[in-house]
């Protein structure tokens, strides 16, 4: 499950230790330097789907480095991929040293020593990934460490926001959807590393290959459009609506039925939300692409058990 960590539980005293302790399980064994030696900063949040490693960190750390010295620990060699949230931090790794700013994206990986400094403190997402499960070539992997990741890229950019989600939802994908983010999450990395590790591929068979990826990101960000339909997505990735299924069918993905589930899953979170119960339930209906009100409410009540007034009037009253 999502773990929520933050070393002002502790006494001063052991904040530092604990702060060790708790990335040392992250990622290996590190040595921090912190802003102040009484003054201990460290939170955060850490999740684990299937051989994927997800967390947020928060920190007045100066430096976190991974030195030969700190190899004989018995992490597993892993690839990390960082993403800066506020500020701006350094990260050296092979003799390259990159600056990396607030959406930049930046691999790094344990099998070498490595240093993430920034001081006004350390505030990363990132990704961790044992480097068995990416099959890469060290040469490959080492082209690419301590790179900031172009953020034009389209692959980039997809993989920023699929690093993001993740973060915002740590306990949203564990349980028995760990294995199924899990693996796409690796796959989308290692199409990642092999773009900027100087065997690039031509950019129509880049984008070819994350093409499931963009198409979901699309259904997403569209959920709330009543026209939201084969066509319009085929249309809007200039791909045929016989294509658009093909790609689908390889994810298991059934249109219809995930826009549904999808539509009706944020309906049922609104209808659950104090904030939102000046909503009206067709108004929140509407807000999610559902256009007859008599085809929403046989849908929810089939999903749910109730109706939509049914589980709003639950919730209302603590009930759940």
């Amino acid at each position: 499950m999502a773990r929520e960590w933050d070393v002002r539980q502790v006494a001063s005293v052991d904040r530092s230790d604990a702060a060790h302790s708790i990335i040392a399980n992250m990622t290996g064994r590190v040595n921090i330097t912190f802003a102040s030696r009484t003054e201990v900063q460290a939170s955060g949040v850490t999740s684990q789907l299937g051989a994927l490693t997800v967390a947020t960190v928060h920190s007045n750390a100066k430096t976190v480095e991974r030195t030969v010295r700190l190899f004989a620990d018995e992490m597993e060699p892993g690839i990390f991929l960082g993403l800066q949230v506020r500020g701006s931090c350094t990260v050296v790794q092979r003799d390259r040293q990159q600056a990396v700013r607030p959406g930049d994206l930046v691999i790094f990986d344990s099998s070498a020593p490595y240093t993430v400094a920034d001081e006004a403190g350390i505030k990363q997402h990132f990704l961790r990934i044992p480097l068995a499960r990416l099959a890469l070539t060290h040469d490959m992997i080492a082209a690419s460490s301590s790179v900031r990741l172009a953020p034009g890229d389209p692959i980039s950019e997809l993989t920023s926001r699929h690093l993001r989600r993740l973060a915002a939802g740590h306990a949203t994908f564990e349980g028995r959807g760990a294995d199924a983010v899990a693996q796409p999450s690796i796959d989308l990395l290692r199409a990642v590393i092999t773009t900027h590790a100087g065997q690039r591929k031509p950019r129509e068979e880049r984008l070819h290959e994350t093409l499931l990826w963009r198409v979901m990101e699309h259904l997403r960000n569209e959920l709330g459009d009543p026209g939201l339909s084969a066509s319009s997505v085929a249309a809007h990735h200039h791909i045929s609506v016989r294509h658009l299924y093909k790609v689908l069918a390889a994810g298991d993905v059934s249109l219809a039925d995930w826009i549904r589930t999808h539509r009706l899953e944020a309906c049922r979170t609104d209808l659950s939300r104090p904030s939102a119960q000046a909503d009206t339930i067709e108004s929140i209906a509407r807000r999610w692409g559902f256009t007859d009100m008599s085809s929403f409410s046989r849908a929810f009540r089939r999903s749910y058990g109730m109706t939509p007034r049914e589980w709003r009037r639950l919730h209302a009253h603590g009930l759940f």
